[in-house]
């Protein structure tokens, strides 16, 4: 019985917070794969003025550049009830323990529902040391992420 409470409440919490112009969510995450669990926390920040969509991992800012290649948050937006993310990263050519591995990319696209934790990822692969272990073309994963605080504006 609480649970539906609890469910229209957080329904109302977040309609009402992204009505109002949030900047920034943070969810707890949960991804599970092959009998393996990993917990971690995300932050998402809107765009806001200059200030572009931002997206952080356990406090680590997805936005990164070097000389193995650049990764790039392009998006984030609201489109209700879903939050939609769009990542692209590119890597340069590698030599890993050596084996050659050539230049690859990596967009990936992921649908979030914040009401219901919902996290869908759709990678699209190609090339690179990801493509010769993960495989090439489309590759698509579920995790859990519940909102962690209620959204709220930056001051």
């Amino acid at each position: 019985m609480n649970l539906p409470k609890l469910l229209i409440c957080s329904c109302l919490t977040i309609s009402s917070a992204l009505a109002w112009g949030v900047d920034v969510m943070e969810f707890q995450c949960k991804r599970f794969e092959k009998g393996y669990t990993e917990e971690y926390a995300m932050k998402l920040m809107l765009a806001s003025g200059s200030q572009k969509a931002k997206v952080f991992l356990d406090d680590r800012d997805l936005d990164q550049s070097d000389a193995f290649g650049s990764q790039v948050v392009k998006s984030v937006t609201l489109a209700r009830p879903n939050i939609l993310i769009s990542i692209e990263a590119k890597f340069q050519p590698e030599e890993v323990m050596g084996v050659s591995y050539p230049a690859g990319n990596v967009i990936t696209n992921i649908t979030l529902d914040p009401v219901t934790g919902k996290f869908k990822k759709v990678e699209k692969i190609q090339g690179g040391i990801l493509g010769a272990t993960i495989g090439n073309g489309t590759h698509t994963s579920e995790e859990t992420c519940l909102l962690s605080k209620a959204p709220y504006k930056i001051k």
